[in-house]
């Protein structure tokens, strides 16, 4: 394989691992410049890059190389400009006219790379309301959505749409910004991730453009903030933000945020923030069933023209129920098997394929990823759920660590309690039968054990 069907797939892996919108805003323009005995030279188009992937998913680009290639030794990152035109000038090489029909070209089928959003807005094009499949998990977001493009800042403003990873926010608001760009080109709309937003905010802090940069986000007519539970325990980001926030609203732009949990959910997040996001609409998706996983393969493997048989399909939708991203994932291993093989996997073939993708989790995990996980989705730490307090922000991740550690490894009881400071046995029943009872009656908790253990089975080790 050459370098760049290398890191296509490489970049298939990672995107797995990542929301939409850090994929696109970390990797976009990104490839392998050389690879040799077990070094690879990855190119970033900017410094910041470089920095963000060196310090933050080495780890995730690490593993993904050492999936593709046999040998990973040292990576490292080198600022290279022209990365986005070289692979142009590299798919201008390829004549179409010489591939054989049933040869799917990676770099144009399969779309692993970053999608070339609009300079100007940061929309990807590629994301419409046609094709977006409506269903009962996504209908209420999805009338909501329709709403706001209707009458833009007026109503459902904010719009704050929440759900797990990958099941389809990041392609809805992108949605709507890129009807709104079809419908009035006179209005400014930018997407970003709120990742990329507290990246920006450093950056002008250290550059004493502060001012400048609050201007710029002031000028938005529709402002799309993706992902938004990650400014969660950033006081001076959530302060500016704040501001800006007012800013817009009181002269009527829209204003669109996702985040994986409700705003009641998010923990550290100032409160004047949580009456904001609360005061608009807020819309939740769920997680698709088997006909709208199947539908979504479909549509996919159609929009690809490519010819996969219901076996290769039901497949898929069977054994990947997560989200949607996962979906597309899967489809994407099995469509890079058949450019590199020339021929549509059989069953065997195919189960080998995704075992990496559809694998048990329970061997997976234990009592101190639990406690990692459980701790840093609250924003505490640690420690914290080790120790006697009893603080109610402490308490309740303490008692739904419990409560994972008995339905994910079937601990005793008394094992639980010894994990989590010595405590009595008694202590974990009473835990785990308090959130049970409570999952019951309060949908934002379910919700939120759903996110931790998506987050217990799919980050990256």
């Amino acid at each position: 394989m050459t370098n760049q069907e290398i890191w296509q797939i490489a970049l298939g892996e990672i995107e797995l691992s990542l929301s939409k919108a850090n994929f696109i805003t970390w990797f976009k323009n990104t490839n392998i410049l050389s690879n040799k005995e077990g070094k690879v030279c990855i190119g970033v188009p900017n410094g910041f890059t470089k920095e963000w992937l060196e310090n933050k998913y080495n780890k995730i680009v690490f593993k993904a190389l050492r999936n593709v290639l046999d040998c990973v030794k040292e990576i490292t990152y080198i600022i290279n400009n022209s990365a986005e035109q070289e692979n142009k000038n590299r798919q201008k090489e390829k004549s179409p006219a010489k591939r054989k029909e049933k040869i799917i070209n990676l770099e144009e089928s399969l779309n692993f790379h970053a999608p070339q959003n609009d300079e100007k807005t940061n929309l990807n094009p590629k994301y419409t309301f046609d094709s977006f499949i409506v269903a009962s998990f996504n209908e209420l977001a999805y009338a909501a959505s329709q709403s706001v493009i209707k009458d833009i800042g007026k109503t459902y403003n904010p719009l704050f749409i929440y759900g797990g990873v990958g099941v389809g926010k990041t392609h809805l608001v992108q949605a709507i910004g890129n009807e709104v760009t079809k419908n009035h080109k006179n209005k400014a709309i930018s997407y970003v991730s709120s990742e990329k937003f507290s990246a920006d905010l450093i950056s002008s802090i250290s550059n004493r453009t502060i001012e400048k940069f609050k201007e710029e986000y002031r000028k938005y007519d529709v402002l799309i903030i993706d992902d938004i539970q990650f400014l969660a325990g950033k006081e001076k980001t959530q302060e500016i933000f704040f501001h800006i926030f007012n800013s817009l609203y009181e002269k009527n732009k829209q204003i669109i945020l996702t985040s994986d949990r409700a705003p009641k959910a998010i923990p550290t997040l100032e409160e004047r923030l949580r009456s904001r996001f609360e005061g608009g609409m807020i819309a939740d998706i769920g997680r698709p069933d088997f006909e709208t996983r199947l539908a979504i393969l479909k549509r996919k493997a159609q929009s690809l023209n490519i010819g996969l048989n219901d076996e290769v399909l039901n497949y898929i939708a069977s054994n990947i129920q997560k989200n949607i991203r996962e979906l597309e994932g899967a489809l994407n291993r099995v469509l890079a098997y058949i450019r590199l093989n020339n021929e549509i996997p059989d069953k065997k073939q195919l189960v080998k394929i995704l075992k990496t993708i559809i694998s048990n989790p329970q061997k997976r995990t234990n009592y101190k990823k639990i406690a990692e996980i459980v701790a840093n989705f609250y924003d505490i730490n640690v420690n914290d759920l080790i120790n006697r307090s009893r603080k109610k922000e402490i308490v309740k991740p303490r008692q739904i660590a419990m409560y994972l550690m008995r339905e994910e490894l079937k601990s005793s009881y008394p094992m639980i309690g010894n994990k989590l400071g010595g405590r009595d046995h008694t202590t974990a029943i009473y835990a785990c039968e308090k959130i049970e009872k409570e999952i019951e009656n309060d949908d934002n908790l379910e919700q939120e054990l759903n996110l931790i253990k998506e987050r217990l089975y799919s980050e990256a080790i």
